[in-house]
């Protein structure tokens, strides 16, 4: 009798560094040739960032490809400097090429129809996948969970519930950061979360809490939580919402009414510019969809995409 595999390492090439993937080959009689190429959030390594909605989507018959960014949990080194501490530096633009190599090498894999991959992930890099589907014409479907669309919106947001000296404080490092990287230096770590007053990228009341609700029991104890303060930094300027125009794939807009990290507002009107929208409200606040309403998250974003990639069995329950 042959043994189902649960989910296999695989890796593959991204700008000259390796990015690393966990592959879950779709399970039971319902798989459907479809696979969901997943990645977390901004600097969320792909275990606390998709390990829940992967099993599920492989449960129902769906293929996964969840990564890591280059310099990103298990990943070689992407933007690094010699004498590194590990920190990872991520940039808009690396990003975009990895989820292209991403999906350059799930079209590979064995049982995938290439014709059927869908892209999923939240937060900052949910915003980053109208970006993604817009200059990759195969991508079949997208997910986009609590999605955040950066810009001068969400540095306004981001304001209300931050002590001025404090972000001014970040926003003093990345620019040390930035500047120290033309010189070879390694990044100035900034923690991605935390209180109001202290020095770190997000302070929201949704999204600045510790533990992190992506790892409230420390099951992930090699994600330090931190982030290049350049990084932080380059969030100000991007705006992948503006590509929303140009996505000609259906699109699954998952917004929490609560949210206060990734405000609905914004997502509401990237989806008004985007051709073929589909909104899912869902109650709660950032990480709803990783806490109480996660069966509600999974239900819908399965029902999405088995209408657009492929039909699928009905998920099993834990």
């Amino acid at each position: 009798m042959r043994v189902s595999v649960q989910r296999e390492r695989v890796r593959f090439d991204s700008g000259g560094a390796h990015c690393a993937a966990w592959h879950y080959p779709g399970r039971g009689p319902g798989r459907n040739g479809a696979c969901v190429v997943m990645a977390g959030g901004f600097a969320v390594p792909k275990e606390p960032g998709t390990d829940r909605f992967a099993r599920r989507f492989q449960e129902a018959g769906f293929d996964v490809l969840a990564f890591d960014f280059r310099g990103l949990g298990e990943s070689g080194p992407g933007e690094r400097a010699d004498g590194d501490t590990g920190c990872p530096v991520l940039t808009p633009r690396g990003q975009v090429a990895d989820w292209r190599a991403a999906l350059a090498y799930a079209r590979t894999l064995p049982g995938v129809n290439p014709a059927r991959l869908a892209l999923w992930s939240f937060s900052a890099t949910g915003g980053q996948l109208l970006e993604v589907a817009a200059v990759e014409p195969g991508v079949a479907a997208v997910v986009a969970q609590s999605p955040g669309f950066g810009g001068r919106a969400a540095s306004m947001n981001a304001a209300r519930y931050q002590q001025p000296w404090a972000m001014a404080r970040v926003m003093a490092r990345g620019l040390a950061d930035e500047v120290g990287s033309w010189f070879g230096r390694p990044p100035r770590p900034v923690r991605l979360a935390g209180r109001r007053g202290e020095v770190v990228v997000l302070t929201t009341p949704d999204g600045g809490v510790r533990p992190s609700p992506l790892d409230p029991d420390g099951r992930y104890p090699a994600w330090h939580q931190e982030v290049a303060a350049r990084s932080a930094l380059r969030l100000v300027t991007y705006s992948p919402g503006r590509h929303a125009g140009r996505v000609r794939c259906p699109v699954l807009f998952v917004v929490c009414d609560g949210d206060r990290s990734a405000p609905p507002g914004e997502a509401i009107k990237a989806a008004a510019r985007t051709p073929r929208a589909e909104v899912v409200h869902l109650p709660g606040g950032h990480y709803a969809p990783f806490q109480d309403a996660h069966e509600q998250a999974v239900e819908a974003e399965l029902a999405f995409l088995r209408r657009h990639v492929g039909a699928a069995v009905s998920p099993a329950r834990p």
